[in-house]
C-alpha cells in the first residue's frame, strides 16, 4: 500500500517517493530498468509530436548537422583530446660515461617527479632521509638521482664516482683484506 507522497513506477510497478525538484513529473522509479524505460517512453514520445517526425531526415537537417559539425571540430568520438599532465615533466639528464659496457644503463628523458617514489619502498624512502637528512619531496629526488647516478658510474667502472685520483687507489687493496662479491 503507498503512502503518502508515494508514487507507483510505470515500469516496475513498485512504489517509489518521487524527488522533491520533480515530483509533478516524475512516473518512474530509479532502478536502471526504469531509467531505461524513462528515457525510451520520453524520445518516443518527442518522435511521436509532428514537429519532431523528421528531424534526423532530410537535406534541410543534413545541412544542418554538417554545419554543426564544422561549428564543433573535434567533437566525434573518434578523436580524443590527449591527457594532459597534472605537473611539469622533469627532464632526467645522464651524463656521457667514457667506455662501454654491456651492463650500461639509462635514465629516461622524462621523468615526473611522483615516478621514482611508486616504484620505491619505503625503507628506501626512510633510509635516504635518515642518511641525508632530508625530507622534502623535491631534495630526496635530486638526492635519488644523484645515487643512482653513482651507481651507474660504479657499474660502468666509470671515474666518475670516485674521481682521477680515487680510481687508482681503489684498484689496489689493503693488504689484509679479504675479497668479498656482492651479490
Amino acid at each position: 500500500m503507498a503512502q503518502t507522497g508515494q508514487r507507483k513506477c510505470l515500469c516496475c510497478g513498485r512504489f517509489f517517493d518521487p524527488d522533491a525538484r520533480n515530483r509533478t513529473r516524475q512516473r518512474y522509479c530509479a532502478a536502471r530498468a526504469c531509467r531505461a524505460a524513462s528515457k525510451a517512453a520520453s524520445q518516443a514520445a518527442w518522435l511521436h509530436q509532428p514537429a519532431n517526425q523528421d528531424y534526423f531526415r532530410g537535406a534541410v537537417h543534413v545541412r544542418r548537422v554538417q554545419a554543426w559539425r564544422v561549428g564543433h571540430p573535434g567533437y566525434s568520438r573518434g578523436q580524443r583530446r590527449g591527457s594532459r599532465a597534472l605537473q611539469d615533466s622533469l627532464i632526467a639528464q645522464v651524463a656521457d660515461l667514457k667506455g662501454e659496457s654491456s651492463i650500461r644503463t639509462e635514465l629516461p628523458r622524462q621523468v615526473a617527479l611522483q615516478d621514482p617514489w611508486e616504484a620505491s619502498s619505503p625503507v628506501l624512502v626512510g633510509l635516504i632521509a635518515h642518511l641525508f637528512s632530508v625530507t622534502l619531496q623535491d631534495d630526496m629526488v635530486s638526492t635519488t638521482r644523484r645515487l643512482v647516478q653513482l651507481g651507474l658510474d660504479v657499474m660502468n667502472g666509470g671515474s666518475h664516482a670516485q674521481g682521477e685520483e680515487g680510481a687508482a687507489v681503489a684498484t689496489t687493496a689493503a693488504p689484509d683484506s679479504a675479497a668479498v662479491q656482492l651479490a
